[in-house]
């Protein structure tokens, strides 16, 4: 009997699954392939390691991040690639090398740098799935972190200023955009008439930022110009994850946004409140540490206790 597959990963809204883009790709890819996962969505009572998500678990097996993921589960014999031929799969890695290089660092700065969008709708959704009070810390340790991988991939010479990192990683995403929407064509999926790992990267990385209702949305934008491009990720959520027969989450987008609304202004109460703690604790004169006197008891009371204590 095959090992039992669990994934830990981020849980979804807005009618997706998941709206973290890798949990996204490992999750199609699982549905795509057939492999039989037990997915644990991470809510407030969660404990492990959140910055390693998606986390895959197999017996005595615990895989880390999608690519290494994909492997796996290939060798579990789930392969949502095995009919492609070779020019195929040299594609595949090639488009796959282009998204992470291209459309990547524009989706991570679209969710965790752009600060309209990171206080109104990223740190509080994330917020509300961890722990307090790490929820107070976790999402901006986690936007440290996108920043810090944008900086890594584009910050380089000429481009020492973040204003002009943020224009090239948002022409680069377009012009991505462009490619695949042109290699798509028509069709359904980019290989044939089934989905496959390509599929499964493009869906992962586009459906969050289709989808999740931002107020800074250049990027979003840009990508709903391209009709092809929203019909495929449509066309998967139908297909794959029939969450509603709405297509859209079971508490509705008013709902969402209402309790999104209420979660923002109560993350932003509580950041509010431990700032100023911390700035009163830091005001407040400190008094030198006082040595409490010793008492000592007096021969007679001693006696008296000792008799009252002896049985």
């Amino acid at each position: 009997m095959a090992a039992p597959l669990e994934l830990s990963c981020w849980g979804g809204g807005w009618g997706l699954p998941s709206v973290h883009s890798e949990s996204l790709v490992v999750m199609a890819y699982a549905k795509f392939s057939g492999a039989p996962l037990k997915v644990n969505i991470i809510d407030s009572t969660w404990r492990g390691p959140r910055g390693d998500v998606p986390i895959l678990t197999a017996e005595d097996s615990i895989v880390c991040q999608p690519a290494k993921i994909l492997n796996f589960l290939r060798k579990q014999k789930y392969n949502a690639d095995f009919d492609l031929t070779a020019k195929q799969g040299a594609d595949t890695l090639a488009y796959v090398a282009l998204l992470e290089e291209r459309l990547l660092p524009a989706v991570l700065h679209t969710f965790w740098v752009e600060s309209d969008n990171y206080f109104t709708v990223t740190k509080p959704w994330f917020a509300s799935r961890i722990p307090f009070p790490l929820s107070l810390i976790l999402p901006g340790r986690m936007s440290r972190g996108a920043l810090d991988r944008i900086l890594l991939t584009k910050g380089v010479p000429p481009l020492y200023q973040l204003k002009e990192v943020e224009a090239q990683i948002y022409r680069d995403a377009k012009e991505c955009l462009n490619l695949l929407s042109h290699r798509l064509g028509t069709s359904q999926f980019f290989f044939g008439d089934t989905p496959c790992s390509l599929d499964a990267y493009v869906f992962g990385f586009l459906a969050p930022l289709y989808k999740v209702r931002f107020p800074q949305v250049q990027l979003q934008e840009h990508l709903k110009q391209l009709s092809n491009l929203c019909r495929f990720c449509d066309g998967i959520l139908h297909s794959y994850f029939r969450l509603t027969p709405a297509g859209i989450s079971p508490s509705g987008p008013e709902s969402v946004d209402a309790n999104l609304r209420k979660l923002t202004q109560l993350v932003n109460k509580e950041c509010s409140l431990i700032e100023k703690m911390d700035d009163n604790l830091r005001q407040s004169p400190q008094l030198p540490a006082r040595k409490l006197p010793t008492l000592r008891l007096t021969p007679a009371e001693e006696d008296s206790n000792s008799q009252r204590l002896s049985p």
